[in-house]
């Protein structure tokens, strides 16, 4: 099981890629997204549920452990951006 704790920064960067783009209105966040949070959680799009977009789209590319750890170092890499831009942000400030 993929765990996800929740901080909405895949939700952001919906831009980062093209099959998302129906998601959003061309700033990048998900028009579903409030605060963290999905507002049609239970309805979201195949391409929000990592399980079973790994089951429709992946399985015969990789492992599912390979899959959750691609999707990991994609949370990992937007939280990294979202820290370099506040940091940036700060410095600008200060």
């Amino acid at each position: 099981m993929f765990f996800c704790d929740q901080c909405g920064e895949c939700c952001r960067n919906l831009d980062k890629s093209q099959i998302y783009q129906l998601l959003h209105n061309g700033d990048g966040i998900c028009r579903y997204l409030k605060g963290n949070l999905c507002t049609i959680y239970e309805n979201r799009p195949l391409l929000c549920r990592v399980e079973e977009s790994y089951f429709a789209f992946f399985k015969n590319q990789m492992t599912l452990e390979e899959y959750y750890e691609k999707n990991y170092e994609a949370c990992k890499k937007l939280k990294e951006l979202k820290n370099k831009e506040m940091k940036k942000t700060k410095e600008l400030e200060d």
